[in-house]
């Protein structure tokens, strides 16, 4: 019996789409764009893209996975958590300090990246949507590993974010063109003390 004489519908992929992840991008960008990331669900996602939700989790794993390929970010929280809290916690500053500086070191991955900051600036959905997924999918793990106060992860992701922003949208010298490895010799204390608590 085929699909049509049943009124029967296979979950999955639906027939005559070549591109069935770009689809499930576009509605994510749109879903996440009108609910935000804590309100937006694999499900409605699915539903919007006209696909069963287990192929979303077939080519995203999860709804943070899902998030940053529609985002286009350059890292995904649950593949460089179990990074940043792996090792030395005396050495988790200076690890912290030492992935953001060199993957927004490339040019391609850091695109991105500021081309959120800046629509964030003037865009309240945009910044409600970074802030959820920072604090949910990021920041709080990150702190719940680490044994970390929210107000402290913040104050650390504060720190890096600003010298981002000076670094690549204001590019204020000499901070725009000094090397990696003496901005983490500068930054990581600093980044330590917040996790420390000291």
């Amino acid at each position: 019996m085929s699909e049509v004489t049943t009124g029967r519908r296979r979950p999955g992929r639906r027939p005559g789409s070549a591109d069935t992840r770009g689809e499930i991008m576009a509605a994510a960008r749109r879903t996440f764009a009108e609910k935000g990331f804590d309100k937006a669900t694999i499900r409605g996602i699915a539903r919007e893209a006209g696909v069963d939700p287990a192929l979303v989790h077939h080519y995203f794993t999860s709804k943070e996975g899902l998030f940053v390929a529609a985002m286009e970010l350059p890292v995904n929280p649950e593949e460089i958590i179990p990074l940043l809290v792996a090792g030395p916690r005396e050495e988790t500053g200076e690890r912290l300090v030492r992935f953001i500086l060199t993957i927004t070191a490339d040019a391609q991955a850091r695109q991105p990246v500021l081309a959120l900051m800046r629509t964030a600036m003037t865009n309240e959905q945009v910044v409600g949507m970074i802030r959820e997924f920072m604090t949910h999918a990021l920041l709080e793990k990150v702190g719940e590993a680490l044994g970390v106060s929210p107000l402290r992860m913040e104050a650390a992701f504060a720190q890096m974010f600003g010298v981002v922003l000076v670094r690549y949208v204001i590019r204020l010298e000499p901070i725009a063109s000094v090397g990696i490895e003496e901005l983490v010799a500068l930054l990581a204390p600093t980044v330590q003390r917040y996790i420390d608590g000291t």
